[in-house]
């Protein structure tokens, strides 16, 4: 397993990491994921930990909370030996103090994580989206005054605009607060919108990507295919709703790229997606999930290797779209792509 530093700081974490929102899935949509319990989760990580992942994500939103709980008791007495990553800031509940970002939810939000993990500290915590009716100010010196006080170690974001997270960035760094080290991301072959603005920010701010969903919310496994109904175990047809939204003629010339990539090396649809995201600019680890050993096992061979040059260019190909306003223009326009070209 290779590690990178997570961007501007000195954590060092897997390529991989593991995704815990499998874990006591309960509800429409954590219900779809898995409901992997404590047993089988302490498996998982046991997997992990042999393979060098050391990174488990999860969040107090996941099947409101049952997430933390059973990651917590699958780490249980290897605390030392674990990164632990969080997020918090979507409802909880319908109370007014139950979601977003302001001192006392945080507060609150944080000591009831750390009951949930059964730790004292969170390596990394993140807010799971950006909450526009509290001051930046407000929310970036509790999360300071909590890293302060050791409650959490390095603070990200996930899910932000570009114009959130660099505000976010300006705060803290006008007043000295804890910085925004990790991004947590969607983006895939299928859905590459993170290249546009959030990437460039993200290697201008040296801003480490988390990626979740890399394989496009289920639709690049290889069991998604062109002129075929959607699997019958597919958890497409409770969850697609919730998702990204994913053009479908796009999604099988991927997937046809895919399995000729397959047949030339060996490896699976889903490790050849995860591998590519690899090679991408400002990418610091992959989220992958698994709702048994077999799934787990499988990602995990996503690592260890590299595809070709040409490989990789066939992917681009494949899977680029046209870029929106106002980025297209630093794509097309030689005079615009000089002043400054694009990172990949």
């Amino acid at each position: 397993m290779d590690y990178r530093n997570l961007g501007a700081s000195g954590l060092r974490v897997p390529v991989l990491s593991f995704g815990a929102g499998t874990f006591a899935g309960s509800g429409p949509l954590f219900s779809a994921w898995g409901s992997t319990d404590a047993t089988e989760a302490r498996r998982l990580v046991d997997i992990c930990l042999e393979a060098g992942v050391n990174l488990f994500d999860t969040a107090d939103v996941y099947s409101a909370g049952a997430s933390e709980e059973v990651l917590g008791q699958a780490i249980r007495g290897r605390r030392d030996a674990v990164l632990i990553s969080t997020k918090t800031a979507l409802p909880m509940g319908d109370g007014p103090g139950d979601w977003g970002a302001s001192r006392s939810r945080l507060i609150k939000s944080v000591d009831a994580a750390l009951h949930r993990l059964g730790t004292d500290y969170i390596d990394l915590l993140q807010l799971h989206a950006f909450d526009a009716s509290t001051p930046i100010e407000e929310t970036l010196s509790t999360l300071d005054g909590l890293v302060k006080a050791g409650k959490i170690r390095y603070i990200g974001a996930s899910n932000f605009a570009g114009w959130e997270l660099m505000k976010s960035l300006s705060v803290s760094d006008r007043h000295s607060y804890a910085r925004h080290v990790a991004h947590q991301v969607y983006y895939s072959l299928a859905g590459r919108d993170y290249e546009w603005e959030l990437m460039p920010l993200a290697a201008d701010q040296n801003v480490g990507a988390l990626v979740w969903s890399p394989l496009a919310w289920g639709r690049l496994t290889g069991k998604i295919r062109r002129g075929q109904p959607l699997p019958e175990k597919s958890r497409l047809h409770e969850t697609a709703s919730f998702g990204p939204p994913v053009d479908d003629e796009k999604l099988f010339d991927i997937v046809d790229a895919l399995d000729e990539i397959a047949a030339e090396t060996g490896k699976s649809v889903p490790q050849i997606a995860i591998n590519w995201l690899l090679s991408r600019p400002t990418v610091a680890s992959v989220i992958i999930g698994a709702r048994n050993e077999e799934q787990l096992r499988q990602n995990l061979g996503a690592v260890g290797w590299t595809l070709s040059k040409q490989q990789i260019e066939k992917l681009d190909r494949v899977s680029a779209v046209a870029a929106p306003y106002p980025y297209f223009p630093y794509r097309r326009q030689e005079g615009f792509a000089r002043l400054n070209p694009p990172l990949v």
